[in-house]
C-alpha cells in the first residue's frame, strides 16, 4: 500500500506541480493573457480570466524540470517509478504532464462558467481530479497507466489538495483558505 502510494505520488508529482504554477507565477506579467482571448458564449466567459498563457507556460516548464529531475533520480528511485525514466522522452513527458493538468483545469472552468460558478470557489470532486484526470488523459497515450493507479491518484490527492490549499493560503499564495 505504501508503495502505491508513493508510486502515485512520484509518477503524478510533475502534473501537481504544473497544476499548482499558474498560481506560484501570477505575479509574472510575461503572457499573462487569457486562453479564451476574452471571448464569450451565451455572455459568459468561456474559461475566464484566470487562465492564461503563463500559466500554460510555466506549467508546461516546471512539469518538463521535475520529469527531467526523476529522470536524473532514476537509479537511485527505481522503486518509486511507475514507468522506466531512463527510456522517457522528458520532454515528452513533462509537456505531457504539464499540458495536461492545465487541459483538465481548462475543461472543469469550462464547466464552471456554464453553471455559473464563480473563478476560485470550490467545486467538490471537480477542483480535485481535473488535473488528473487532464494529465492521464494526455499521457495514456504514451504511458500504460493502470486504473488502479489513477484511483489510487483521485483518493490520494483529493485528501491532500485542502492540505496543499491551507498552506498555499499561509504562504500567501492564495486568498482563499480552501
Amino acid at each position: 500500500m505504501i508503495q502505491l502510494i508513493l508510486q502515485v505520488f512520484w509518477f503524478f508529482l510533475p502534473a501537481g506541480i504544473a497544476n499548482m504554477a499558474p498560481v506560484l507565477f501570477k505575479w509574472v506579467p510575461f503572457l499573462d493573457y487569457p486562453v479564451d482571448f476574452n471571448v464569450k458564449l451565451r455572455n459568459k466567459p468561456l474559461f475566464g480570466r484566470n487562465k492564461t498563457f503563463r500559466g500554460f507556460a510555466a506549467s508546461i516548464i516546471l512539469a518538463i524540470i521535475i520529469v527531467y529531475i526523476q529522470k536524473t533520480l532514476y537509479a537511485r528511485t527505481e522503486y518509486l517509478a511507475f514507468v522506466d525514466y531512463s527510456a522517457v522522452n522528458v520532454l515528452l513527458l513533462g509537456f505531457l504532464m504539464g499540458f495536461g493538468a492545465l487541459l483538465g483545469d481548462l475543461v472543469e472552468s469550462f464547466f464552471k462558467r456554464r453553471l455559473s460558478i464563480a473563478p476560485g470557489k470550490n467545486w467538490v470532486p471537480f477542483d480535485q481530479i481535473d488535473w488528473i484526470l487532464g494529465a492521464v488523459a494526455c499521457v495514456y497515450f504514451y504511458v500504460d497507466i493502470s486504473w488502479s493507479l489513477v484511483l489510487a491518484a483521485f483518493v490520494i490527492f483529493g485528501l491532500l489538495h485542502p492540505v496543499i490549499n491551507l498552506v498555499g493560503y499561509f504562504l500567501h499564495f492564495k486568498k482563499k483558505r480552501f
